[in-house]
């Protein structure tokens, strides 16, 4: 058949131009499309083989193949696959090239915003027409297994491309790349270059099933060197956890996760069904430096095939798991053409939603069976982990039972919510909780007093997120989560507490001071009460149950959102001799002005003691001193 020279239609032009200059953003990519075509072409021939359908076909040694011509300035990818028909390299290469371009346009356009676009990335012409970015001219033979004659197409990218059928094609497909000059400023690498090609190669296609080798190459003598493999073949995800060493795997987590440390935890997890994906997990035993830095990277590597898609692929893992490094593999995904932007659709919730269960399954095992590589994960990984609390509704009765707390029970260690409800004497109702910045500071807080004195266990919350969580998690196995710092607290009965009728006395005698305190104090709080939960200090400020912590207020503000202050309760406590000889002082005197300063003081120590600032630091200081003063 002579040689026919066929036009691009108009839509065609443009949707080249479009794959050259817009679709990829890394030209690199190119290479990564071709060997992919290369291992579908091996596959296919391979399951041909198996079926009895290519009996003439030869399967000895399928491999693909990667050939420089620095002289000349070409790249052939070469395969000996199934290969291709006249009529089919026509078809499958026709898919942008011929009438129903406009559509395929369109798709694509749908696709590049987001829509989807389903199955673009299984169509040849796509992802061949990417050695255009680097190409002047790209030349394809190709001969079907099996078949006495071969095809040749040859294209410039411009207005046309011809076909033509040849007698002497090898079984395959090779493809070679008339390279443009190298244009750093660009990213157009030189692509003639056996250092670039080995490691676009590793980065991309190291584990696709079949060799790739590198022919004609140049040794260290300038000679011809011997072809070479440039992937490893190794898709440790794809083989059984007996086939592989733990050094292997750690040795892949270190490449992947760029630790030198060994992972603390690994986990391999397989699918099988309608949709197929393998992945292999790997939990850091050291947090990264940057792990709450918004523009940090993180996800887990995606696969399709073994060919390598994306980095940091955040879609398969939620943000609080973000200190998961591994890959995915998945058989088949909705992607868009340029295999970089990953379709929100339901394969992706799918496997994010097996990919956490699997995580967090991991990690409850973790718990139960190795105590001190639990305690590690804890320390390192507690504050993200705990996000999900608030962002992860679904998944929230799974976090709670891989999340331990701080606690005053015991010689300062950790307990679970199931380990404090099971100790909780009988009569108490509530899991009860403070949140500060340390444990030191918690622990020495005011508010601690009446529980530390009869001994009742508080959980000790000490990340900021532990100010977020806690309004969103509101009780467990019914049983409400309680802050001491806020609302009253009812402790119950003891024998030796005061009956209700002295208590009554009691408020009766302090009202006076009460009401006047909080006229006094107007702009700070907005009541001034007797407390039951101090026993040593004098006093503490408490807020409402449904009021804003101080430190909840800072967060806001400094993420940009204006909260109006909130007033908080004043508790006094009536047996601290301070107060009681103010209370003294107030009934004995008509002239109250001096007392101001008193009670100013005794708010002021109230900020402190929970780790405040004082609204006016220096009239603290002056008050402070004129008290000092008198003394002497």
């Amino acid at each position: 058949m002579p040689t026919e020279t066929f036009e691009f239609q108009v839509e065609a032009r443009q949707l080249l131009q479009l794959m050259i200059h817009s679709v990829y953003s890394n030209k690199d990519v190119f290479l990564r499309e071709l060997v992919s075509n290369a291992s579908d072409a091996l596959d296919k021939l391979r399951l041909a083989a198996l079926r009895d359908e290519a009996p003439d076909a030869d399967v000895s040694d399928l491999h693909i193949e990667l050939e420089i011509d620095k002289d000349a300035r070409t790249l052939t990818v070469r395969d000996n696959g199934v290969g291709m028909s006249y009529d089919e390299v026509g078809r499958l290469i026709g898919t942008i090239a011929n009438s129903g371009t406009a559509e395929f346009l369109r798709e694509l356009r749908e696709a590049q915003d987001g829509g989807g676009a389903e199955g673009l990335i299984g169509q040849f012409g796509v992802g061949f027409y990417s050695g255009f970015m680097v190409a002047d001219e790209v030349t394809l033979l190709t001969r079907r297994a099996g078949e006495p004659k071969g095809t040749r197409w040859s294209s410039r990218g411009e207005g046309t491309y011809t076909l033509e059928a040849v007698d002497d094609a090898p079984q395959g497909t090779s493809v070679v790349l008339h390279l443009k000059p190298a244009d750093p400023e660009n990213q157009l690498h030189d692509y003639a270059s056996e250092w670039t090609v080995r490691e676009i190669v590793k980065r991309y296609s190291d584990f696709i099933t079949w060799p790739i080798r590198l022919v004609g190459g140049s040794g260290d003598d300038g000679e011809a060197a011997e072809p070479e493999t440039l992937n490893s073949m190794k898709a440790l995800w794809a083989r059984s956890r007996e086939e592989v060493s733990e050094e292997e795997y750690h040795e892949l987590y270190k490449h992947i996760g760029h630790d030198w440390r060994e992972p603390l935890e690994t986990i391999q997890l397989r699918a099988e069904g309608t949709f197929e994906y393998q992945a292999l997990l790997f939990v850091p035993s050291h947090a990264p430096h940057d792990l709450f830095r918004r523009d940090s990277g993180h996800g887990l590597q995606l696969y399709v095939k073994r060919v390598f898609i994306m980095d940091d692929c955040e879609a398969l893992l939620p943000p609080y798991l973000r200190f998961v490094k591994g890959v995915v593999d998945a058989q088949d995904l909705s992607l868009n053409v340029s295999r970089e932007i990953l379709q929100q659709d339901r394969h992706i919730r799918m496997m994010q939603r097996r990919l956490t269960k699997k995580v967090l399954s991991s990690v409850k095992d973790m718990m139960a069976d190795d105590t001190g590589r639990y305690a590690t994960f804890w320390r390192e990984f507690g504050a993200v982990l705990k996000e999900g609390l608030v962002t992860d509704p679904d998944n929230r009765e799974a976090l709670l039972a891989v999340t331990s707390f701080a606690t005053t029970h015991g010689d300062g260690g950790t307990a679970t919510l199931r380990q404090y409800v099971e100790r909780m004497p009988e009569g108490q109702d509530a899991v009860w909780y403070i949140t500060g910045e340390s444990r030191e500071s918690v622990g020495d807080s005011p508010h601690m007093e009446a529980f530390r004195e009869r001994g009742i266990e508080v959980l000790l919350l000490t990340d900021p997120v532990d100010e977020v969580w806690v309004d969103a998690v509101s009780e467990y196995e019914g049983r409400p989560l309680r802050s001491i710092a806020k609302g009253e607290v009812d402790l119950g009965a003891r024998e030796d507490d005061r009956g209700n009728e002295e208590r009554e006395k009691q408020a009766e005698e302090y009202a006076g001071l009460l009401g006047w305190m909080r006229e006094r104090l107007a702009e700070d709080v907005k009541e001034v009460r007797l407390s039951t939960r101090l026993t040593v200090s004098p006093a503490c400020l408490v807020a409402d149950a449904n009021d804003l912590t101080p430190a909840l207020e800072s967060m806001y503000r400094a993420m940009g959102q204006e909260v109006p202050a909130t007033r908080r309760i004043l508790e006094l406590n009536a047996d601290h001799a301070l107060v009681k000889g103010l209370n003294k002082a107030y009934g004995e005197r008509e002239d109250r002005s001096d007392l101001t300063d008193t009670a100013e003081l005794l708010y002021a120590l109230a900020v402190l003691a929970e780790g405040g600032r004082p609204k006016d630091p220096a009239r603290l200081v002056r008050l402070m001193a004129d008290r000092l003063e008198r003394t002497l």
